[in-house]
């Protein structure tokens, strides 16, 4: 009797004791357990599955268990010895198959480098008006222009992911100074512009193919006056648009020492915003140096690690709503007429562009575009008076609205795109709207979907028409 009263109380004390003694083995302090390794922690807790399990619901219980447990074990041990750094987040993918998140430490802080560098650009100029062919006070041709050029620019760092989606893109300011052989008749400008460029291809780790663009004003021009400067009729404004168009070999030579050599296109124009404007138009050479502050060795060894970035085409709208004012002038019977005042230009643009990569996408442009000034010379309400005293019928609406389509491309890149276009029109009537058109674009982006629009049209890719500022909005924008 005393025998079978002890056995239950026995049972029970044991079972106590066990069950007192759990707490105390999860109040185990943690950095004692994290002293463990993994494997003496798996060891321990595997050994308190029940005994009564059968053998298959035991293995999977234990494999399961142990894959869960490194997985998150080796983070934890991870996160709380590696300081946590301002790179890239990454992932991790571990012999089981699980994905853990984590920073990449080895990564430099900074996201981008700064770049300083000097160019010198000796250009031909393209003997278009008879100014530059020799009718101006010296009697010479006009055919060589000398500029230097001072840059700064700065770039995301090699091997970041924006390096590799935009081909190691660079974006910065600069300042140049021209010297056309003529600085009585046409002055010697400084230009200051905005420029970006991008690698075209690899040609070697330290050889690539790029391509640039500069867009800016240009300041110091001696403009036409019919008293003191009469034979300058290609410059009517002292302040003009820049535009280049570059593509070069960047030869990066040492470290972070580079050389760049190249061909470009020059454009200096006003829009006709001011007569008279026969623009300048330079194609020529650029070579240059820069220096590179911030690039490691550890960027090359980034650098060298292809990531990919996946992307899936698809289709953008754009809707574009710009105006301008212009001057108007014309020839008739030999004789050159400037109309007084100032005219309104006003189009809009929609441009659905297919979207090949992150950086180039291209497609069809529906131009309307109204010019308050387009065949005026054919309404002419007096018998050529003097240009001042001319008076004009408004022509009909037809004949100053026009219609046209254009294939467009554009080149993305961080904040700013290049569109270039070339078009007909195919609703209008006269010289003026009957014509085939180019158009040059700045786009900058100001939101997720809004951006600025700067832009400059061209007809019979020679002659200026007008400027184009205004602003657009992305449809269907990624």
């Amino acid at each position: 009797m005393k025998f079978a009263l002890r056995a239950p109380i026995l049972k029970y004390t044991l079972f106590g004791m066990l069950f007192l003694n759990s707490p105390a083995q999860a109040s185990e302090p943690c950095s004692e357990r994290m002293e463990k390794t993994a494997a003496e922690v798996i060891a321990a807790d595997s050994a308190a599955i029940p005994k009564s399990w059968d053998n298959d619901c035991r293995a999977s219980y234990k494999a399961g268990y142990e894959a869960g447990y490194r997985a998150g074990y080796l983070h934890g041990r991870r996160t709380a010895t590696q300081p946590h750094s301002s790179g890239r987040a990454s992932a991790t993918r571990y012999a089981d198959g699980s994905i853990v998140p984590t920073r990449d430490t080895t990564a430099s802080g900074r996201r981008f480098m700064h770049r300083i560098g000097a160019e010198f650009r000796p250009e031909y100029i393209f003997p278009t008006n008879p100014f530059v062919e020799g009718e101006n006070r010296a009697g010479q041709p006009i055919d060589l222009s000398l500029s230097g050029h001072l840059r700064y620019s700065f770039q995301f760092r090699p091997g970041s992911i924006p390096d590799q989606i935009y081909g190691g893109a660079y974006q910065g300011i600069g300042a140049a100074y021209y010297d056309f052989g003529n600085p009585d008749e046409l002055g010697n400008p400084i230009a200051v512009y905005l420029f970006q460029g991008a690698r075209i291809a690899r040609i070697s780790p330290r050889l690539s193919f790029n391509y640039e663009w500069n867009f800016g004003l240009s300041f110091g021009w001696k403009p036409f006056d019919e008293q003191t400067n009469p034979f300058n009729t290609v410059v009517g404004s002292k302040i003009n648009a820049y535009i280049n168009l570059g593509l070069m070999l960047n030869w990066r030579f040492a470290p972070r020492w580079s050389l760049t050599a190249g061909v470009g296109l020059t454009h200096f124009s006003n829009g006709n915003t001011r007569y008279p404007n026969g623009g300048v138009n330079l194609i020529g050479g650029r070579v240059g140096v820069m220096r590179t502050f911030g690039r490691d060795a550890a960027d090359d060894r980034r650098a060298a690690v292809r990531r990919s970035d996946p992307f899936r085409p698809y289709v953008s709208y754009d809707v574009i709503l710009y105006g301008a004012l212009r001057k108007k002038g014309f020839l008739q019977e030999s004789r050159a007429y400037l109309i007084p005042g100032s005219f309104a230009v006003a189009g809009l643009n929609f441009t659905p562009m297919y979207n090949f990569s992150r950086f180039f996408r291209a497609g069809l442009s529906l131009d309307a575009q109204y010019d308050e000034s387009a065949n005026l010379k054919d309404h002419i309400a007096n018998d050529y008076p003097l240009a001042d005293e001319l008076k004009f019928h408004r022509p009909p609406f037809k004949e100053q609205f026009a219609v046209g389509v254009s294939i467009r491309c554009e080149v993305v890149m961080p904040i700013f795109s290049i569109n270039l276009g070339i078009g007909k029109n195919l609703i209008g009537r006269g010289d003026d709207t009957n014509s085939f058109y180019q158009v040059f674009a700045l786009k900058a982006d100001v939101a997720r979907n809004v951006f600025l629009h700067v832009g400059y049209q061209l007809y019979k890719f020679r002659n200026p028409n007008n400027l184009m500022l205004g602003v657009g909005y992305r449809f269907n924008g990624r």
